[in-house]
């Protein structure tokens, strides 16, 4: 059957620009995605003052700690209607979709009672200062109500990227994307709500991409259209999803540890250092997404050769995907950091809070290439069906060290400098980690006789 306009096949033809093809698509989608956050930080950092600015970025450690665990779950849904999709099994792809979306709305709702029951003490518990506290519980018990729309958008796009559909997320997230401004500037300029009007709006606009998710797959044509009255969890496949994703999930949960400490130390400079590193994260966060776009990208092209046979054009997605994320990093990365003082300044006006914000930037941003090299490594590896493999080697080099680093180097010299340094020096160490797992699993998958049909 031929292909649609909005598919990709990558099991042929030449590499380069298909890459590029569903990478570009899932950069913007990303940005978009961090445009929720960034329109709550702006405004709030503007309209209500720098204690809402930190209270609303204050969370985000805590939230991807709470979250990760359930997104990690549609990683491995990406991956299994990949490698089938590569195999071409009709029923499994279509077991995999059903049992996917119900997970996720399954996951949502669990996370609405952890969020808002666990807010507050667990702001407490990260030593979040008293002026920004309630606030802070405040934005994330309201933005925990959304989880359902934000788990089910999650789980519907690893679906559409497994068969190279990355264009219509973007359209998706576009949408929503201009609700949640305008709702932002409504509800805390004109209604003054303040950290609750921000919190409300990104809900709003979350539950928008998540119902144009659910009517693309409800109308799709294709082996991974959802019939809502097949939603049901298969075991064999909901076992084989938990199998790949939740080392993934654990693997984002337990760098959001190492975050969530990182955070804590940070809170222990006051409100106007947690201003500048929110700002300064914030801009990262745009680098971040265009980086790992080719993280994505390395776990559906591996995913679909593995599951079609075609050993000799995994490696050769790796060293391209690695070759266009090292250009992608190293140059928004060194724009950022030369334009920062600028960029801080949509943030906040506050002079020690864009100085601040400095300090983070140039140890990170100038460095973050090395971030999106070490995370298309991982994607490889997931692609090829190892999850448990890269988590351990995460778990034991990024934040295993940076934890280390917090409670010694740091101790030795407590700056900011030398807290931030601990992300460059683990993102060295757990690359090369990867590297070598990655040159040892991909020898023993070349001797096998039933390549790619594993799971």
């Amino acid at each position: 059957m031929k292909a649609k306009s909005y598919e990709i096949d990558m099991c042929n033809g030449r590499l380069t620009g298909k890459l590029l093809r569903f990478a570009i698509p899932l950069m913007f989608s990303g940005i978009l995605q961090l445009l929720f956050n960034a329109a709550d930080i702006i405004v709030a950092g503007r309209f209500a003052g720098h204690q809402a600015l930190a209270a609303v970025g204050s969370t985000s450690s805590l939230i991807n700690l709470l979250v990760n665990v359930f997104i990690g779950l549609s990683v491995g849904a990406n991956v299994l209607v990949a490698n089938y999709i590569g195999a071409k099994q009709e029923k499994a792809v279509s077991e995999t979709v059903h049992t996917a979306i119900l997970l996720s709305l399954l996951c949502g709702i669990v996370l609405i009672f952890i969020g808002v029951l666990l807010a507050k003490p667990l702001l407490t518990l990260m030593g979040t200062p008293d002026d920004v506290l309630d606030q802070a519980a405040v934005y994330m018990r309201i933005y925990f109500i959304g989880m359902p729309a934000t788990m089910l958008y999650n789980f519907g796009a690893a679906i559409l990227r497994a068969v190279g559909d990355t264009k219509r997320p973007l359209y998706f997230l576009f949408a929503s994307g201009v609700v949640n401004v305008i709702l932002n500037l409504i509800f805390v300029i004109v209604f003054h709500l303040g950290v609750a009007g921000v919190a409300i709006a990104t809900v709003i606009s979350q539950c928008i991409s998540a119902l144009l998710v659910l009517r693309c797959l409800i109308h799709e044509e294709g082996m991974y259209r959802l019939h809502l009255n097949k939603l049901k969890i298969h075991k064999s496949r909901l076992i084989l999803m938990i199998r790949i994703g939740l080392p993934a999930g654990m693997q984002g949960a337990i760098f959001s540890i190492s975050n969530v400490l990182i955070q804590s130390s940070v809170n222990s400079f006051g409100s106007v250092a947690m201003a500048g590193n929110t700002a300064a994260s914030n801009i990262e966060g745009f680098i971040y997404t265009s980086m790992n776009a080719f993280h994505q990208t390395s776990i559906s092209f591996t995913s679909q050769n593995y599951g079609a046979g075609k050993k000799k054009r995994i490696t050769r997605i790796l060293i391209q995907c690695e070759i266009l994320v090292f250009i992608v990093g190293f140059t928004l990365g060194n724009l950022a950091y030369l334009f920062g003082d600028k960029l801080l300044l949509i943030y906040s006006t506050d002079a020690d809070v864009i100085q601040y914000g400095l300090i983070r930037m140039g140890v990170i941003c100038t460095t973050y290439f090395l971030c999106g090299m070490m995370d298309v490594l991982v994607g490889s590896l997931r692609g090829l069906n190892y999850a448990v493999l890269p988590m351990l080697v995460s778990i034991a080099g990024a934040c295993g060290l940076r934890i280390l680093w917090i409670f010694t180097v740091f101790q030795w010299d407590r700056t900011l400098f030398v807290l931030y340094l601990s992300y460059p020096v683990s993102w060295i160490i757990t690359a090369c980690c990867h590297l070598i797992c990655y040159i040892v699993v991909k020898r023993h998958l070349d001797k096998k006789e039933n390549y790619g049909l594993g799971i």
